[in-house]
């Protein structure tokens, strides 16, 4: 067993995160309300460090007493309990190699585009997990019959009228032995950001399952309504015609992770990294003639069943212009697109990746001064980096506006008109 040294042992007992260096090279979509993406070196990495670890984060993020923070078990079961944060460590550990994903990685990718933060490839990362079953938890209390979903709240709290951020997974899939309830990262205290003292691992599912800063969990014996689970995080679960609605009662949550490769390295060696959901990676293949042929790239890091694989492919570059594209396959015999089925909250992007030699410049943006109405409105909660790289129509951010004005957002009527125009004109397509 690894032995810790002394600055973890000392968070460990004192129930205190580590300081968290989280800016290390980081694309940033918003500091308030944390949404930090992975530049593309960082899949380089087998385990990904703390420092280069993408962060979502739907409100802001709390500051909780390890010392004083309780856990309540409670809902359809025989006996609700409140434990500790000592109680959970004296309980029998658990430590796995998982993969945490944001459902909405490569968001900004999709055409047509929609609102959301335009995650590109890194709003995810390979971690080690360790702390309890969560179905060691459940047996503790005794779960009666009829238990269809768990739910789990957080101790962050919401801005202004936004909904809570609370979610669910089925009942079967929290007595999984895989299932955790973790209080350590890559062997530290879990980091602020991160949900200290506690978090949800779902392996092989996309992130919006695995609930940071856990203070209640709740066997439920029905479906739970909330905003998060009725309306945020839904899939059709089939193509949809680019830019074209779906009715909410098609839509489904959310769950697995879907097969993928990113790049991170081109030239005399392509290097990388590959995960997949619930089966694990079986290969990789890369392709340097814009996918006419494919040949096996060789795994360089561990396979575990949660946790991406790292790769390497040996090549010699042409002097002239090139493509390089990677693909991964697991277990079921599953594989990457080439072109991706379009859905209206941009989930689940894992279009096969290519990247070239000379890659063209991000795209530059007239600066136009902003209105005193999107200071008064928008800044008021928020600043211009979660919408700096909207690409939404007039009509997009019509509905947008709309929506935070459900959330908080006070608009003045008179300025409505000023505030959208500035709005299409400063981040539209």
């Amino acid at each position: 067993m690894e032995l810790m040294n002394r600055r973890q042992l000392f968070a460990a007992l004192s129930g205190a995160p580590l300081a968290f260096a989280q800016k290390r090279g980081m694309i940033v979509h918003n500091s308030r309300q944390e949404g930090y993406e992975m530049p593309l070196e960082g899949f380089k990495d087998w385990i990904t460090p703390i420092d280069r670890f993408f962060v979502r984060s739907h409100h802001l993020t709390p500051k909780v007493d390890g010392a004083a923070w309780k856990l309540d078990v409670k809902g359809h079961v025989d006996s609700p309990t409140t434990l500790s944060l000592a109680d959970l460590r004296a309980m029998k550990p658990v430590e796995l190699v998982a993969v945490l994903e944001c459902a909405g990685n490569g968001r900004g990718l999709y055409e047509p585009s929609m609102p959301g933060l335009q995650w590109k490839y890194g709003s995810v990362g390979n971690g080690r997990w360790k702390g309890v079953r969560l179905a060691d938890v459940l047996k503790r209390v005794g779960v009666k019959a009829g238990a269809q979903h768990v739910l789990f709240d957080g101790a962050d709290v919401p801005v202004g009228t936004q909904p809570e951020f609370q979610r669910t997974i089925p009942f079967a899939k929290a007595m999984d032995p895989n299932t955790l309830l973790a209080f350590e990262m890559n062997g530290e205290a879990l980091p602020e950001s991160h949900g200290f003292p506690l978090r949800v691992i779902v392996p092989g599912w996309a992130g919006d399952s695995w609930v940071k800063w856990v203070t209640r969990i709740e066997v439920l014996d029905k479906e739970f309504d909330g905003f998060f689970m009725k309306t945020g995080y839904r899939h059709p679960g089939r193509g949809v015609e680019p830019g074209k609605p779906v009715k909410p009662e098609e839509m489904r949550p959310v769950e697995e992770l879907q097969v993928k490769s990113v790049i991170a390295q081109i030239g005399a060696k392509v290097a990388g990294a590959a995960w997949s959901g619930e089966k694990p990676v079986a290969s990789v293949e890369v392709s340097t003639d814009r996918g006419r042929t494919w040949k096996p790239a060789k795994v360089t890091s561990q396979r575990t069943p949660f946790g991406w694989v790292t790769w390497e492919f040996d090549w010699k570059p042409p002097e002239s212009y090139y493509v390089v594209m990677a693909r991964a396959r697991d277990t079921w015999g599953r594989t990457q697109p080439f072109a991706q089925e379009w859905n209206p909250s941009g989930y689940q992007w894992n279009v096969v990746h290519a990247r070239a030699s000379a890659e063209p410049p991000e795209s530059a943006r007239a600066e136009i001064e902003a209105p005193g109405s999107f200071r008064a409105s928008c800044n008021a909660c928020h600043n211009d980096e979660p919408i700096r790289n909207q690409r939404l129509t007039r009509g997009q951010w019509e509905a947008e506006v709309a929506k935070m004005e459900r959330w908080g957002a006070k608009v003045r009527p008179e300025a409505r008109e000023e505030l959208l125009g500035y709005l299409a004109r400063r981040y539209g397509r």
